[in-house]
C-alpha cells in the first residue's frame, strides 16, 4: 500500500515536473552560465573603489548572486539618446552605458511587473502633473515666484520627487541638474519609458523585503493631502506592524507571502501581494473601488488608464484619460480586496466595513464636495473668485475642503484610520462647508469681493 502511494506521488511530481518545463529528454547538454564578462568584472571592481557603497548593496542583491552586473543593466545601444561613454572605464571602446536606468531596460526581465504598473495609478504618476496646467502654474508661477534665478526648484525638490520629472540630458547626454537625481515613482526618460522601478525596490539591492513594509510608501503618501502612512499608523493593522512588524518574514517569493509570513498586512500586502489565489500585480489601482483623491470620488469602471500609450505613441501629456483600475470595473476591483481581507477576517466583518466605509465617501460627495463646487461654480460665474485664487479666501477653503479634509476623510474610511475619518476629515469638513456659505451668501448678496 505504501509503496503503490509513493510511486503515485512519484509519477505525479514527474508529470507535474514535466508541465513546468517541458521534455528535456531531446537536451544533451543544459548550461547555466552566470559568469560575468570581463567588462562587467572590470565595472564592479572600478566601483568597489570609487563607489562601495553601490558595490555592496549590489553584492547582497539577487542580481548579484546570479551574475547580473553594472553593464547587464547600465549598456545602451550607440545610437540611444542617452548613450555616452563619460565614464572612462568605457571610454574609446564600443560599449555605450547610461547612467539612467530605464523600464525598457527591466521589462526585459520583468515583463509583467512593468505592464502592471503602466496600467496603474503610479504609471501615469508624472504623465498627469505635466498634462495639468493648473499643476505647472501652482509650481513654478505661486510656488517659484516666477523667479528666474531659482527656476525649477520647487518641483525638483519637491513635486516631483514623487510624481516624476521628464528626465532631460545635458553635456554627454547626463542628465541636467533640474531633472534628475528624483524618485519619481512616473519618472519620464528620453527613451520614451515611463516609470521607477528603484522608488520602491532602491538601487542597486531592488529588495523585495524592502518593497513589502510601509517605509517604502511613506516617502510620497504622507502629509496633509494623503497621509496614508498616518492613518496606517492609527489602525489596528498598523498597531500591530508596529507592536512586532520587525519580527516578520519579508522576503518569501512573489504569490508565497501570506499570513504566517506577518500578522497583519503592510500596503503592498492590500495592493499589491499574491494572497490566497489572488495573483502578484504591480497595478496598485488595480483592487480599488472609488478614485479618492479626486475632488469628487467617482467608480473606478473607466477602464484601464491610457495615459502611458498616447504618451509612447503620440509623444504627448494626454487629458481625461479614465482613472486607472481594474479592467473589469469596480465591483470586479472590489471583489479582489474583499478576497484579501478574507484571508485574516470573516465575510461579515470585511462586508460590514466596506459598507459604512463607502457610506463615509458618498457622505463627503453628497454634503460637502457637490455644494461647494456648485457654490464655486456660481460665484465663479459671476466674477466673485479673486483672479489670483490664492488671495481668495473662497478658493482657499474650498481647496482645502477637497485636496486636504476631503481625502482625508476619504482615506482614513477606507483604511480603518478612526482619527482621520473623523477629527482630521468630516469635523472639519463640516466647518468648511459652513465657512464657504457664510463667504458664499455674503458676495451673492454685495457683488463685491471683500
Amino acid at each position: 500500500m505504501l509503496k503503490k502511494l509513493l510511486l503515485s506521488i512519484f509519477a505525479s511530481s514527474v508529470m507535474l515536473f514535466a508541465a513546468n518545463v517541458g521534455d528535456l529528454s531531446s537536451v544533451k547538454t543544459l548550461k547555466i552560465d552566470r559568469d560575468m564578462t570581463k567588462m562587467g568584472k572590470s565595472c564592479v571592481e572600478c566601483h568597489a573603489k570609487e563607489t562601495p557603497g553601490m558595490v555592496n548593496d549590489w553584492k547582497e542583491s539577487r542580481h548579484g548572486h546570479v551574475g547580473i552586473s553594472c553593464i547587464d543593466c547600465h549598456q545602451v545601444k550607440k545610437d540611444s539618446p542617452m548613450a555616452t561613454q563619460a565614464c572612462p572605464g568605457v571610454k574609446g571602446t564600443d560599449v555605450y552605458i547610461s547612467l539612467l536606468v530605464t523600464p525598457k531596460t527591466c521589462e526585459r526581465c520583468h515583463p509583467s511587473e512593468v505592464k502592471e504598473f503602466q496600467e496603474s495609478g503610479h504609471g501615469r504618476a508624472g504623465l498627469q502633473v505635466h498634462a495639468k496646467d493648473g499643476m505647472q502654474k501652482l509650481m513654478n508661477h505661486f510656488e517659484g515666484a516666477d523667479n528666474p534665478h531659482t527656476k525649477g526648484s520647487a518641483e525638483a525638490t519637491g513635486c516631483m520627487q514623487c510624481h516624476g520629472k521628464v528626465v532631460e540630458l545635458g553635456k554627454d547626454n547626463r542628465p541636467t541638474a533640474e531633472t534628475w537625481p528624483q524618485a519619481g515613482m512616473g519618472t519620464i526618460y528620453p527613451d520614451g519609458s515611463v516609470g521607477n522601478c528603484a522608488t520602491c525596490h532602491t538601487r542597486h539591492k531592488f529588495s523585495i523585503a524592502e518593497a513589502r513594509k510601509p517605509a517604502a510608501c511613506s516617502s510620497c503618501h504622507l502629509g496633509p493631502d494623503h497621509p496614508d502612512k498616518e492613518i496606517y499608523d492609527n489602525s489596528k493593522h498598523g498597531h500591530i506592524f508596529n507592536a512586532e512588524g520587525n519580527e516578520w518574514k519579508y522576503d518569501s517569493a512573489p504569490d508565497a507571502w501570506e499570513p504566517g509570513d506577518y500578522r497583519a498586512p503592510t500596503c503592498a500586502t492590500c495592493h499589491m501581494s499574491g494572497i490566497g489565489d489572488l495573483k502578484t500585480t504591480h497595478n496598485i489601482s488595480r483592487r480599488l473601488k472609488w478614485n479618492l483623491w479626486a475632488p469628487k470620488s467617482n467608480l473606478r469602471d473607466g477602464g484601464l488608464d491610457n495615459a502611458v500609450k498616447v504618451w509612447k505613441e503620440e509623444g504627448k501629456f494626454s487629458k481625461g484619460n479614465p482613472v486607472a483600475g481594474h479592467p473589469d470595473g469596480s465591483v470586479a476591483a472590489r471583489a479582489e480586496m474583499e478576497k484579501v481581507c478574507s484571508s485574516c477576517h470573516s465575510t461579515l466583518h470585511t462586508k460590514n466595513f466596506f459598507e459604512m466605509a463607502d457610506k463615509h465617501v458618498i457622505l463627503y460627495n453628497e454634503s460637502y464636495f457637490e455644494p461647494a463646487k456648485k457654490m464655486y461654480d456660481e460665484l465663479k460665474a459671476k466674477g466673485l473668485i479673486a483672479q489670483d485664487p490664492w488671495t481668495d479666501e473662497f478658493h482657499k477653503v474650498y481647496y482645502h475642503l477637497w485636496h486636504h479634509q476631503g481625502r482625508r476623510m476619504r482615506q482614513g474610511a477606507l483604511m480603518n484610520g478612526p482619527d482621520y475619518a473623523h477629527w482630521h476629515g468630516v469635523f472639519e469638513l463640516q466647518q468648511d462647508i459652513r465657512e464657504l456659505k457664510k463667504i458664499y451668501e455674503h458676495r451673492m448678496k454685495t457683488g463685491k469681493i471683500d
